[in-house]
């Protein structure tokens, strides 16, 4: 039985976690490095450090904040925001990063995806894929969701994996904050049609989504970020309900430092 993940997210603006409804409405949740560090001893199996408005303001990852929040783990982190090129990429990952995440770099320039693969693995790259419907259709979204792209979500989604993406992040614009659950259609499709992990994204707010995730949503991973921000779960309780629906996580006790 494949092991399902969950991930925690932390989206950085400003050097501050913050969390918002649809992309709109950020309020400051606290301190990247101290919510890192509480994440991984909760029993977190990877972390997602975005720098949300660096593509928006035009400028790099803010570097110091992304290194001193690696350099408190020891479970795998990925990095994204601001990543355009393949030396920034490198830079991520001498910082301490495990993989990078590229989001509006990669819709621009899908050679970035190839050459990144080439350079570390593709199981080092993560695209993110910001999707929002459109009629009957899923529509990707860049510049933090305020571009739209023509693209159709689940073309693209087997383009970049034809580009050389090891691993997709597919959040759900409609459902990010809303706790109203993932947007299971948008993940099925995508899992169905690619042969790489799909990370569910945008939506959690309780146990049970994750859950639905896994199993109507084809998902391997799930991240969650806003419920374990606001205290009203824990990654300790996500897991015990993930194994009460039979699905095989990572035990606890090996997450403890």
């Amino acid at each position: 039985m494949t092991m399902k993940r969950v991930l925690v997210c932390l989206d950085v603006k400003d050097g501050r976690v913050v969390k918002g409804v649809s992309f709109e409405g950020l309020r400051d949740v606290g301190d990247p490095v101290q919510l890192a560090r509480r994440y991984e001893a909760e029993g977190a199996d990877e972390l997602v450090f975005l720098d949300i408005s660096a593509t928006v303001e035009g400028r790099a990852m803010i570097w110091e904040i992304a290194t001193r929040t690696a350099e408190q783990l020891f479970v795998p982190l990925t990095l994204g925001g601001g990543i355009t090129s393949l030396a920034e990429a490198q830079r991520a990952l001498r910082a301490g990063a495990d993989k990078i995440a590229l989001n509006s770099a990669a819709v621009r320039d899908p050679a970035l995806i190839t050459a990144c693969a080439s350079a570390f693995g593709a199981q080092a790259v993560v695209v993110s894929i910001d999707a929002k419907r459109v009629g009957a259709d899923y529509q990707v979204f860049t510049q933090g969701g305020a571009r739209a792209t023509g693209l159709s979500a689940v073309p693209w989604a087997q383009a970049a994996v034809a580009a050389g993406a090891g691993e997709l992040l597919v959040t759900s614009i409609d459902r990010d904050g809303q706790r109203s659950g993932y947007d299971l259609e948008l993940t099925r499709r995508i899992a169905d049609a690619v042969s790489v992990p799909v990370i569910a994204s945008g939506g959690a707010g309780v146990p049970e989504h994750l859950v639905q995730a896994f199993t109507t949503g084809g998902a391997e991973a799930a991240l969650v970020a806003g419920m374990l921000h606001d205290g009203t779960t824990s990654v300790r309780a996500l897991k015990l309900r993930l194994q009460q629906a039979g699905l095989c996580v990572r035990e606890m006790q090996e997450v403890q430092r």
